[in-house]
């Protein structure tokens, strides 16, 4: 019998690979995403070393940030042609040149070429890719399967920060940036070659179920049905998702960045406030893995609206806080609503425009959220460096969610699915 035969890998007791494609995932947005968040851990020295200020460091974040988003737009569309794991390899090679490039800089121009194009560059290669790859392999489950492997990004944000502080206090900033290069590279690489593209390439079908089950009436979800890009993008779907997502990032990473400034501004010590990005990871977890889940259930599209929700309405407490707890109740709500919003968004791109396509329409989305977060971040940070407070920032991000969420409200609801419209598959 052929074991590549899909009835026998129905009834095999190995286990499906879409799973190991989402531990994949799970890795390479741990190690990307881990990185990029650690960058609040190296604020206090890269301004003493420099002699910059806040706003100035912040951009370094801000430039890493939108490249990550945008260059998903090229990378996507890569992905789909060319298969995910070649471009999350380069990603994860990227990352780790990128952050031993800046443990030799000699300026702050210097840091923003290496971390920010380096690092940036690298999280753009790998991040849409391997989410886009996780939601071909599943159906029924996808919500739960994208929510796991994003979980990724919450657990890198819990573990990599206090892990990187350690470094700097034990080895030194730039012994810290070279350490976590090699280590990137290394669990990053091998991440990488887990993940594959379509579950064709291994005459599979999603979930690992039969092609019966494909067959049932259904919107149009088997990998190589939906939209092009080109039809996608022109959606009124699409251009809610896109305006919701770019209201929602102008303020979604400025905690990343500035919370743990916030914190040591307010008299703790360094190692607490970096603790609090932490805490951000270990909601987002949550809201990744256990949201992901009962989104399958309860509805995708409007569990996302509830996303953007929960982030304008933890944002506020942020605002009133000046004490660790009360800031780790923050940090930990928060976290659990961008989980889900990171999470569920390549689950509804999925479940708008099937599949054909699904890593060029997720990069075209995050350019979306690559313009918030080249703007929100180190604008928060020069508006602290002329009042010396966070409070007209934290209000404006919190504001953005609620647009974000008025905007999903009005545009989720037309009428069918996009995928599923006569000719659709053909565009």
């Amino acid at each position: 019998m052929n074991v590549k035969d899909p009835a026998f890998a129905k009834n095999s007791p190995q286990l499906f690979y879409g799973w190991l494609v989402v531990a994949g995932g799970f890795a390479v947005t741990f190690v990307g995403f881990g990185c990029v968040y650690s960058f609040s851990a190296f604020i206090d020295s890269l301004q003493q070393d420099f002699g910059a200020s806040r706003g100035s460091v912040s951009l370094v974040f801000s430039l890493a940030g939108f490249l990550y988003f945008a260059v998903g737009m090229v990378s996507g569309p890569l992905a789909d042609r060319f298969g995910s794991r070649r471009t999350a390899l380069i990603g994860m090679i990227l990352i780790g040149i990128g952050l031993a490039l800046a443990s030799a800089a000699q300026s702050l121009a210097q840091v923003y070429a290496a971390y920010g194009l380096g690092v940036g560059l690298g999280v753009g290669c790998s991040y849409v890719p391997a989410m886009g790859a996780v939601q071909r392999w599943f159906i029924k489950s996808r919500g739960f399967a994208s929510g796991l492997a994003s979980s990724g990004i919450g657990a890198g944000t819990l573990v990599v920060p206090p892990l990187v502080a350690l470094f700097i206090v034990h080895l030194g900033w730039r012994e810290a940036y070279l350490l976590l290069g090699v280590l990137a590279t290394i669990v990053g690489v091998a991440a990488a070659l887990l993940i594959e593209n379509d579950p064709r390439d291994r005459g599979l079908y999603p979930d690992g179920d039969s092609k019966a089950a494909l067959l049932q009436p259904g919107p149009a979800t088997a990998p190589s049905a939906g939209l092009s890009i080109a039809a996608a993008v022109k959606s009124k779907r699409f251009l809610g998702l896109y305006a919701a997502c770019l209201f929602c990032a102008f303020g979604v990473f400025v905690p990343f960045v500035h919370l743990a400034p916030y914190a040591i501004d307010h008299g703790m010590a360094k190692s607490s406030a970096v603790l609090l990005v932490s805490v951000i990871g270990v909601g987002s977890t949550v809201g990744r893995f256990f949201l992901g889940g009962l989104a399958d259930r309860l509805g995708r599209r409007l569990s996302l609206l509830a996303m953007f929700v929960g982030m304008a309405a933890s944002l506020p407490i942020w605002a009133l806080s000046t004490t660790f707890w009360p800031l780790a109740a923050f940090a930990f709500v928060f976290g659990v609503a961008y989980g889900g919003w990171v999470a569920l968004l390549p689950s509804v791109v999925m479940d708008y425009f099937g599949g054909r396509n699904v890593s060029g329409i997720i990069g075209v989305l995050y350019t979306s959220a690559g313009i918030g977060t080249l703007i929100g971040p180190s604008a928060a940070g020069f508006a602290f460096d002329i009042s010396h407070s966070y409070t007209l920032p934290i209000f404006v991000s919190a504001a953005g969610n609620v647009i974000a969420a008025l905007i999903m409200a009005l545009t989720s609801e037309t009428a069918g699915d996009e995928a599923t419209k006569p000719g659709a598959a053909a565009v």
